[in-house]
């Protein structure tokens, strides 16, 4: 299984490329803080809607100078209307406020994401300490590890597992298998990790 996930990987990077518009961004290396500040953002904000959504969102958050968790925190609790009115054309803007808030007061109380990059703590602690921040799931918790906090994490969505059933990877399809599947089968780089899942995502969508 490792070398055909692996040689699955080069067929679909010859096909599709290296990933384009929202993945230069979440695929960038290295990144600055502000940037990988950004990714935390839109996980949260990509939630059950697409990123063209998410695009109108984070645009007019930069217009407001607020694409910073620090900013997010304190807006949020001087003004959460305005941040609702900001993220608005994301959808669940009410719900999403709250989360948004709440990773980024996580990040703040918790000395910031540089602190974690240089975090000795193993990964899934990590991860553990991420996913008890309500409103990030799973899905949520390891596309931030990855593609915030350069921890080699395999991000599983939905398009991974049609991916996973179309291509003959496993017809198990729960997060947990399929990721620990992902990681055994192909060398702990985040790099890989990064433009992988994106190829997946991006060659899920131009199916659709």
């Amino acid at each position: 299984m490792q070398n055909k996930i692996l040689e699955i990987y080069k067929q679909l990077y010859k096909k599709r490329g290296h990933p384009k518009n929202q993945w230069v961004l979440w695929c960038k290396n290295p990144k600055t803080i502000k940037e990988r500040e950004e990714v935390i953002i839109g996980s949260i904000l990509t939630q059950q809607t697409n990123w063209k959504n998410v695009e109108k969102a984070i645009k007019n958050l930069k217009f407001a100078n607020c694409v910073r968790l620090e900013r997010i925190y304190n807006l949020g609790k001087k003004k959460p209307e305005k941040l609702k009115n900001l993220i608005r054309p994301s959808g669940f803007y009410n719900i999403k406020t709250k989360y948004l808030i709440n990773i980024a007061r996580f990040f703040v109380q918790n000395g910031g994401v540089a602190k974690f990059l240089k975090s000795k703590q193993m990964v899934h602690d990590l991860r553990s300490m991420i996913h008890n921040v309500h409103g990030v799931g799973q899905e949520t918790a390891d596309s931030i590890l990855l593609y915030a906090l350069d921890k080699p994490v395999f991000v599983i969505d939905e398009y991974t597992k049609r991916f996973a059933r179309k291509e003959g990877i496993s017809k198990t399809l729960s997060y947990s298998h399929l990721q620990r599947l992902f990681e055994k089968s192909l060398t702990k780089d985040f790099k890989l990790y990064q433009i992988f899942h994106a190829l997946i995502v991006i060659n899920g969508q131009k199916k659709q």
